[in-house]
């Protein structure tokens, strides 16, 4: 598929077109047990990919749950499924976490991780988690610090499943162990830290883990796009909207700019007018009325 090629003059009318973010604002209106995180997710990837079809995707999903829900029907024990579905994802389609450019961008779009079999703990995650759903097992997301993971509600008990390592059962001391990695023992488990995560709560952590990449890249036009979602999942963040006035003002679209940096300032009271953000304020407003 075709990378998309953004048109800095266009941005202005651009969001108001494209029916992928008019749908993901649609999805994300509904209560959030009525969100489908598979199809918000590819709407996510249609910022990248405009001409993807989220209707075939959703078919592969289809088809992987009802092969899931032949063979868990004679299953009862949460360590059975958890080994049945890790079985079919990991060793017969071949999915597995991509150690060797774990930041290439294309491991957080649900496309890609689908024709690739590839992808970061986040989206292997919804992987593992939509497919279970269609097969009727109940599997919620966990959002550890730094690697995300699942949780299989059974019957009997509650396991928890890390599909980065191919579907591999963790306990509290081996999730610690995956922290120890990451945060080199700065970061203690805690008993939240294993609760259910939504699927807004997902869909913001995909987002900014591609905001991460396109902010150190510098790539402007993607930053922007990611932060045009994050605010529909957020209006009220000021971070966010602080972000995008600070891309548009790198991308020389100044009066953008300065409308976002203003609005901050406005909404977030004294503690949010730093001395930075006036004066940024103040060199777009002299380098808007130059233009003008």
């Amino acid at each position: 598929m075709a990378r998309r090629r953004y048109n800095p003059s266009a941005m202005d009318a651009a969001p108001a077109e494209r029916w992928s973010r008019q749908r993901f604002a649609a999805l994300l209106a509904r209560p959030e047990d009525d969100i489908d995180l598979a199809e918000a997710a590819l709407l996510i990837a249609c910022e990248e990919y405009p001409e993807l079809d989220p209707a075939g995707y959703l078919e592969r999903l289809d088809t992987m749950g009802a092969v899931m829900a032949t063979r868990l029907s004679a299953v009862s024990e949460a360590e059975a499924a958890a080994a049945t579905l890790a079985d079919f994802l990991f060793r017969e389609e071949g999915f597995h976490g991509n150690t060797e450019a774990y930041y290439d961008p294309r491991n957080s779009f649900l496309n890609e991780v689908l024709d690739r079999r590839t992808g970061i703990p986040i989206t292997l995650s919804a992987v593992y988690m939509e497919v279970a759903r269609r097969a009727g097992l109940p599997v919620v997301g966990v959002g550890l610090p730094g690697h995300f993971v699942v949780k299989l509600v059974g019957a009997d008990r509650e396991v928890i499943v890390d599909p980065f390592h191919e579907g591999a059962l963790l306990s509290e001391a081996q999730c610690q162990a995956r922290l120890d990695r990451i945060f080199a023992g700065r970061v203690k488990m805690e008993p939240r830290m294993l609760e259910a995560v939504s699927p807004r709560q997902i869909l913001e952590r995909m987002l900014r883990n591609l905001k991460a990449i396109y902010v150190k890249e510098q790539d402007h036009p993607r930053s922007l796009a990611v932060l045009e979602l994050l605010l529909v999942l957020g209006p009220g963040s000021l971070e966010d909207l602080r972000d995008r006035g600070l891309v548009y003002a790198a991308m020389d679209c100044y009066g953008l700019a300065l409308r976002d940096l203003e609005a901050v300032a406005a909404r977030g009271g004294p503690a949010r007018r730093s001395p930075e953000l006036l004066s940024a304020i103040e060199a777009l407003r002299h380098k808007a009325a130059r233009v003008n």
